[in-house]
């Protein structure tokens, strides 16, 4: 019996041992790894492009940009038209980011397509019927500031079979800046990506 539960133990530490993989990082400026699917590198590559171009717009600057103006940006829908489960944040925050870095916008919270993406702006206002709460550190209501623009998109991709072993994905990562007094699109901005590989690679 005691024969037995040695062996048993020595073939479990084995197949422990044999089961077993290395973990490392990945250089995020190494290239020479690509997937079917979309990675950090196209969400970086087409956010950094829009990027670019909202802040070199002209139609983009604010005429009190020199005493610290600032457009107000709130994000509306990206519609994810791809096979893969995509977080859409992953390409609006990096936009969002660079954006109010660039010193060109701020991005309400409080404001959103489907509710407000922090819903504590809204939350506090409820203690000004509190009488736990000192009256004179509350937040009053009419002073939440409503945005100049919304961004919304698209992401799309397309796949055809090129032979019998190789495909084609392309993706398209399509976005729109809509000034909100007018309705007008101040600024579009559409970034294509090619992927070949082979017919047996999934892009999910």
């Amino acid at each position: 019996m005691k024969k037995s539960l040695v062996i048993m133990a020595v073939a479990a530490s084995v197949a422990v041992t044999g089961c077993k993989s290395t973990t490392s990082y990945v250089d995020n400026s190494n290239n020479k790894i690509v997937t079917m699917g979309l990675s950090h590198k196209d969400f970086d590559g087409a956010a950094n492009k829009a990027l670019d171009e909202m802040i070199d717009s002209p139609l983009l600057a604010h005429p009190e940009a020199a005493q610290g103006g600032r457009y107000v940006l709130a994000i509306s829908n990206i519609i994810n038209d791809t096979s893969q489960r995509i977080d859409t944040d992953q390409l609006t925050k990096k936009i969002r980011v660079g954006l109010l870095r660039s010193g060109k916008f701020l991005t309400t919270t409080a404001i959103g397509l489907k509710g407000a993406e922090d819903e504590m702006t809204a939350k506090v206002r409820e203690l000004n019927n509190s009488k736990l709460v000192n009256k004179a550190t509350t937040k009053k209501n009419g002073t939440v500031i409503s945005p100049d623009f919304s961004l919304s998109g698209k992401i799309i991709q397309r796949t055809n079979k090129i032979d019998r072993s190789n495909q084609l994905v392309d993706y398209y990562f399509q976005l729109t800046l809509t000034q909100l007094e007018t309705g007008l699109a101040y600024w579009e901005g559409e970034y294509p990506i090619s992927k070949k590989g082979s017919n047996d690679s999934v892009t999910w």
